[in-house]
């Protein structure tokens, strides 16, 4: 049954899949970030470890082929009639030193058994004509989803993080993808220094009225041994982490103001407890996910469906 609040990510890839469960496969093909290599910027994001995001049978050091064939069996053995969409997720997965590698790493994955398409992650000033000639020529015959690290609409707040793009350049990338026919979503980031909830909650707006079909939230988690780590703990930066009932909230406005034509992927971020400085909540996404749903049906007036979330697009 379809979840009443929201379309959730389960809903999203029947839609494109029916009759079919489909499991992203998370891939690590040793890409860098324009701004980690000196491409743009150096140093990264101040609050981001990969580490934190990656699966452990992700490693840069085996071919695509090879990570995939574990993930497939980790799942496999569960439901064996899954297929699988190869999720090209750590750093920059439009960073390389050439189409011609990008094309032969997305043609490995695609070749590999119960692959049914890409999802790439990305950041939004990585997508140059001839990447997207190249996705749009693979989209053609197998479908391709491109999801970009937004982060937030604020670009006063991008500058601080060191993402060094622009909103501007998140709109032109969402805009050149919708254009070619290329699904997209974005990844955004609540509780980023100096922003509000009602911060959070305009980016959201201005992100639902892009042709976008997911978005995926999580809260801040300050990483212990980044830059944001280093500078929360000498308080150079002010960082408030939610708690769990703030964050509850927060999300619950969140809904409210998705259409139901974007699906919502998650709205937690779970990285290793030993790697987590801040906050500490030790959920799991099943479990946050229902405290969120219980909320949500306490606390909407009337029919849930229809009334819960007004349409701003």
């Amino acid at each position: 049954m379809a979840n009443p609040w929201y379309k959730d990510y389960s809903e999203y890839l029947a839609e494109r899949w029916p009759g079919v469960k489909v499991q992203k496969l998370s891939v690590d093909a040793g890409f860098s970030c324009p701004n980690r290599d000196g491409t743009i910027g150096r140093g990264g994001c101040i609050y981001c470890d990969n580490r934190s995001f990656t699966p452990g049978y992700c490693d840069a050091r085996r071919s695509v082929a090879e990570q995939l064939a574990d993930g497939r069996r980790f799942f496999a053995r569960k439901y064996p009639q899954m297929k699988y969409l190869a999720y090209f997720q750590s750093f920059t997965g439009t960073h390389a030193s050439a189409v011609g590698r990008l094309a032969e790493l997305y043609a490995e994955a695609l070749a590999q058994p119960d692959v049914l398409g890409l999802i790439i992650g990305t950041r939004p000033d990585s997508l140059p004509e001839n990447v997207m000639d190249l996705l749009t020529e693979i989209n053609r015959e197998r479908r391709v989803i491109v999801e970009i690290g937004a982060e937030t609409s604020h670009d006063a707040t991008l500058r601080l993080i060191n993402r060094c793009h622009t909103w501007r350049d998140v709109e032109d990338a969402v805009r050149r993808l919708d254009s070619r026919g290329i699904e997209c979503g974005l990844h955004l980031i609540a509780g980023l220094p100096g922003e509000s909830c009602a911060d959070v909650l305009t980016t959201v707006e201005r992100s639902c009225r892009l042709p976008i079909a997911s978005v995926k939230l999580h809260q801040l988690q300050v990483i212990r041994g980044t830059r944001l780590d280093r500078l929360w703990r000498t308080g150079e930066l002010a960082v408030h982490p939610f708690t769990l009932e703030e964050y509850l909230e927060l999300c619950v406005q969140v809904v409210r103001r998705v259409d139901r034509r974007v699906a919502i992927e998650r709205f937690l971020a779970s990285a290793p407890p030993e790697m987590v400085a801040a906050p500490r909540w030790g959920l799991k996404n099943y479990q946050f996910t229902n405290l969120l749903l219980n909320r949500l049906a306490a606390t909407a007036p009337g029919d849930a469906a229809a009334e819960s979330r007004p349409d701003k697009n």
